[in-house]
């Protein structure tokens, strides 16, 4: 068993919560407006994602369609 000191445990904490990706790119979210970053998932269409998630996808289908049978 290692014996750490009370210096070694605090920079051990602020390493473990320390942010690591401060700099990622980041849109607004078309449905909510709401900002959000890229994800590794997104690396080959970052161009084409215009919402920050499958409910706001969702929401923004159902919004153009009620609009659509609204003017109809």
């Amino acid at each position: 068993m290692y014996n750490y000191g009370i210096g070694c445990v605090m920079i051990l904490r602020s390493l473990a919560s320390m942010h690591r990706k401060p700099h990622l790119p980041s849109k607004l979210c078309q449905t909510c407006q709401r900002p959000f970053t890229w994800r590794k998932k997104w690396q080959d269409c970052w161009d084409d994602v215009r919402h920050c998630s499958q409910r706001c996808r969702r929401n923004a289908r159902q919004l153009a369609r009620e609009a659509r049978d609204d003017v109809h």
